[in-house]
């Protein structure tokens, strides 16, 4: 891990804007950075705040892919209803293992959102639930009572599932 230069950060800034909102820069003037990079293609990899991981940089396309930590961050400094899902009560402790989202369980979902962008799945009190890819535009997954709306990367207690 090392302090990213000048030319990381506007990098590092330039993926939030795009891929999140224009919001989301404020995480870089949150504490302590550093940055991991790749061995092989010397490329940045992962993202540090105050030593912890905040996000991770996708190898295949480049997207920058939130952490639950980074994930909590995101939601304090960007207000509603940026890159959110909000979901039912009721399937909140589903979706907090891990499992996908359907679009009958969705409330509502930011307009800008597109099928395969990055999202936060959240309770209709803005708290995190989950963080997963987009299936869906985010007005299908209000008009559709069918299908899967998000694929869920992690949900806040994947982590304390049992194994074996």
């Amino acid at each position: 891990m090392r302090v990213p230069s000048t030319f990381d950060i506007n990098e590092l800034k330039a993926l939030l804007a795009y891929q999140y909102h224009p919001k989301a820069v404020k995480i870089l003037n949150h504490g302590d950075i550093l940055i991991e990079r790749s061995e092989k293609t010397g490329r940045v990899r992962f993202l540090y705040i105050n030593g912890k991981l905040v996000a991770s940089i996708r190898a295949s396309d480049g997207f920058l892919l939130f952490s639950l930590e980074g994930a909590k961050l995101f939601l304090s400094l960007v207000p509603p209803p940026s890159m959110r899902v909000v979901i039912m009560p009721k399937v909140i402790p589903f979706i907090a293992e891990g499992r996908s989202v359907f679009s009958k369980h969705v409330l509502q979902a930011d307009e800008g959102i597109r099928s395969g962008d990055e999202v936060f799945v959240v309770t209709p009190d803005d708290e995190l639930v989950a963080v997963g890819r987009a299936v869906l535009s985010g007005l299908e997954m209000e008009k559709m009572k069918r299908g899967v709306a998000v694929r869920t990367r992690k949900g806040i207690n994947s982590l304390k599932r049992k194994t074996g």
